[in-house]
């Protein structure tokens, strides 16, 4: 079990936590009747886009970016996904491009383009121009990619090969940034008589970079492998733990000191005057969240080939992950963390997971499913303004009790 403290001294995870406004820019209309329609990824007709709407959420979704910056948030995280309403960001590089231009100060993570399913050489370009146009605020995340993203790209690449590539596409891109070029690169996948990126990252010797995944072994050693930060999605918390250990593992068998920045959790949070209140607001929310923005059959979420065996099954198992509109409250709390409550409540739940996975930084997703802009803002404003305040007397109480009493992760 993982104590209150991180190599390198006594003061607590608690006092380095780090808040990153998650975003993911959902579509919000919906059709009146949406009991017929058995899939919103890949194959849910775009008749049923609306450019005037899409233009308006556009406007709305920069709003609640640009209070991220003002109220204080010490990033954004913005992801890609494509054929569907859950994300307005196809291209993630552009969305980054405009949130530079509308934030000051905030950390920008991308998290990111499938670069399994690009040029890599292209991705590393695009990433470096954009830290060097945000002064170095950026961070990347590097995802393996829904299986439904293999359904909306071309059907020449293969998903049982997918993590290979993977692999050789993130070789590329942290060889562009960190090698003088121009290189030759001779791969399985990909072949270059020129690696020779304009213009390279303004962070040397490159942005951080976090691998994103649900907890496969190969994607845990895989971000060890390459010295980047991991963070995990739609899993139990349990399994949460044993892939962030196992990380950690891996990474001082390297002769790596692992930090408590290097984790991200990822959470769920609705802050309210009172628990009942919170529970109460946000529940419709919720419950859209998982039974209408992420109604996706298992032969879009798994393409043959994906997944191991073991996580296949895991998946189509899974009520919240594969049977969406049958999922109950209980089914989405075990696969995904969810802080609702008074601003003690959340503030204690929070500092609980912090030291419970040794880990410092949160991806906080704050706006629910079609949930109006006067609660996104209630919530993000509550969040900063009276959560915040209470996690940071808890490290700096945590800290006094630490100078009292060393003690050390990993016990």
């Amino acid at each position: 079990m993982h104590k209150s403290t991180y190599p390198g001294g006594n003061m607590s995870v608690v006092d380095k936590l780090k808040f990153y406004y998650f975003h993911h820019h959902h579509y919000s209309q919906m059709p009146e009747d949406t009991s017929e329609i058995k899939s919103v990824w890949v194959n849910y007709p775009n008749s049923n886009y609306d450019p005037a709407v899409g233009h308006t959420l556009y406007n709305r979704h920069m709003r609640t970016i640009r209070l991220a910056d003002q109220l204080g948030f010490d990033g954004i995280t913005i992801n890609e996904h494509h054929n569907t309403v859950y994300s307005m960001t196809p291209a993630v590089s552009l969305m980054a491009a405009a949130i530079i231009s509308q934030t000051k100060n905030v950390k920008i993570q991308v998290a990111g383009v499938p670069i399994n399913l690009a040029q890599p050489n292209r991705v590393a370009e695009e990433y470096g121009m954009l830290d060097v146009m945000s002064g170095g605020r950026m961070e990347f995340a590097f995802p393996l990619g829904t299986g439904m993203e293999y359904w909306a790209n071309s059907g020449a690449i293969n998903p049982v090969t997918s993590r290979e590539r993977f692999r050789e596409s993130l070789d590329i891109i942290k060889r562009c940034w960190t090698e003088p070029g121009p290189f030759s690169y001779d791969g399985d996948f990909y072949r270059y008589r020129y690696l020779n990126p304009f213009p390279l990252p303004l962070q040397k010797p490159h942005p951080k970079m976090f691998i994103v995944g649900s907890g496969s072994p190969s994607t845990v050693a895989l971000a060890s492998d390459f010295g980047a930060g991991y963070s995990i999605v739609f899993t139990p918390i349990p399994q949460q733990l044993e892939a962030f250990d196992k990380f950690r593992e891996l990474t001082v068998a390297k002769g790596n000191t692992p930090d408590s920045d290097d984790i991200i959790i990822i959470a769920n949070v609705y802050v309210s005057d009172t628990d009942a209140k919170a529970r109460a607001e946000v529940k419709e929310y919720q419950a859209r969240f998982w039974s209408w923005f992420h109604r996706v059959p298992p032969k879009f979420l798994l393409p043959p080939g994906y997944v191991t065996n073991s996580e296949f099954l895991r998946r189509v198992s899974d009520a919240a992950l594969a049977h969406g509109t049958e999922a109950t409250d209980e089914d989405m709390a075990l696969i995904s963390r969810q802080a609702f409550g008074s601003p003690q409540t959340v503030a204690d739940i929070l500092c609980r997971w912090a030291e419970e996975a040794g880990c410092s930084r949160f991806n906080l997703v704050l706006e629910h499913a079609d949930m109006p802009e006067w609660m996104t803002v209630k919530n993000m404003t509550m969040f900063c303004e009276e959560v915040i305040p209470l996690i940071r007397k808890k490290g700096i109480e945590a800290s006094v009790r630490g100078k009292q009493q060393p003690v050390s992760v990993g016990e």
